[in-house]
């Protein structure tokens, strides 16, 4: 009798590196009741401050409306014409809601229905590195391969290797991913930067997706709360060009699961069409109260961003007491990523420093090309939770060396 298998490309795609410690730590903390005792968990991009209680008592209002029903297929037309209205007030950037905006159960699955629509079986698609995984992973399920071009660190800050993607490039070529503000680097893309980028794109006809999600968490703008400019400013309505977002980090919505996709009209129809065998639509109430979110979430953004800048300076201070560790500055996102001289196991590295200090940190080997020798920090968290990790991970740095 003969066994039946798995895909190939299911089998192909490794398991999570930040999932795995994921799971060890989640064990862990099973294993005692006290508070006090659990694990310091900043290796997961999300904070630990829940999500602002206007926003949860507008779900709890439309679900009492009867927002409990099936929605387009590309998400409310309420849901994506407040989310135009964002974009023409935060970028002056004009979109039409019912042909450009399609909403998505999260900025993942935005990623995923664009790739699928995207790639054919045995296309390429270049990913600039280290990057949160996820992409990588979803253009190997679609039996497409991966080209990592990884980010070079030049005088503290990193950079775009245009000469390595124009090496990459071949007939096979259909996508450019990258990330800004990065995750995990906290890099953000500069003006010249999008501009070579899409004169790649248009030169050779790929697609440019560009990962958005971070683009309000941002520190080196004129002032505190200042988006990172889109690349959707420097683009037509007929270039080639992709733009995913969510709700999770700007609004403290990870659980939430609610995203959206920017992108030409012939891909955002097909996209909304593709939402049907995927995922139906997002949740309706989860879209109104992301709607309200949009509508009066700023002063909390706002907050939140303060707290941000904060965190991310004492990290950085502490961390540039230990010895042999260098953190580049990051102007967006919430993570450093230092490098540690020496390390060659980042992974070996973080699940030893779980185990014996219980701080779970990501290593840098789950972000791809680039990633070896680094730590990811998630410094999102509370203040007191972040005191107890730089004081563990410097006792913890101390004896390894």
């Amino acid at each position: 009798m003969q066994t039946a298998t798995l895909a190939s490309s299911a089998l192909a795609v490794p398991y999570s590196r930040i999932r795995e410690l994921g799971e060890l730590a989640i064990k862990m903390d099973a294993s005692t009741s006290d508070p006090n005792d659990k694990v310091v968990r900043l290796y997961f991009g999300e904070s630990n401050v829940p999500t602002p209680e206007f926003i949860k008592r507008a779900a709890q209002k439309a679900m009492a409306d009867g927002h409990t029903f099936y929605t387009s297929n590309a998400g409310m037309l309420t849901t994506r014409q407040a989310l135009a209205r964002y974009y023409q007030q935060t970028h002056g950037v004009a979109l039409d809601p019912e042909t450009q905006i399609v909403v998505t159960t999260s900025g993942v699955q935005a990623l995923n229905v664009a790739l699928r629509c995207l790639l054919n079986p045995g296309d390429e698609a270049i990913v600039l590195t280290p990057v949160w995984p996820n992409g990588s992973a979803i253009i190997q399920m679609a039996n497409a391969t991966v080209r990592q071009i990884a980010h070079p660190l030049c005088g503290g800050r990193y950079g775009i290797d245009f000469e390595a993607i124009e090496e990459a490039i071949n007939d096979r070529t259909r996508v450019i991913l990258y990330t800004s503000p990065s995750n995990p680097l906290g890099w953000v893309a500069a003006s010249a930067d999008q501009d070579r980028l899409l004169e790649i794109c248009r030169e050779h006809g790929l697609w440019l997706m560009a990962d958005e999600v971070y683009e309000r968490l941002y520190y080196a703008g004129p002032k505190l709360g200042e988006a990172v400019p889109t690349i959707l400013k420097k683009t037509s309505q007929d270039d080639a060009v992709v733009v995913i977002q969510s709700f999770s980090k700007t609004w403290c919505m990870t659980g939430w699961r609610v995203g959206w996709m920017i992108a030409r009209p012939d891909l955002a129809r097909r996209a909304a069409q593709l939402n049907e065998f995927i995922v139906s639509c997002a949740p309706a109430f989860a879209q109104r109260a992301a709607e309200t979110a949009l509508l009066w979430g700023e002063s909390s953004v706002l907050e939140m961003l303060a707290r941000l800048k904060e965190n991310r300076d004492y990290c950085m201070a502490a961390l540039a007491g230990m010895p042999g560790v260098q953190v580049p500055r990051p102007d967006g996102a919430f993570y450093l990523f230092p490098c540690i001289d020496g390390l060659t196991d980042s992974f070996e590295f973080c699940k030893r420093l779980l185990l014996e200090t219980k701080v779970g940190l990501a290593p840098g080997v789950a972000f791809g090309a680039g990633g070896e020798g680094s730590i990811r920090i998630c410094y999102a968290a509370e203040k007191p939770l972040l005191d107890k990790a730089m004081e563990r991970l410097a006792g913890f740095l101390a004896a390894w060396r």
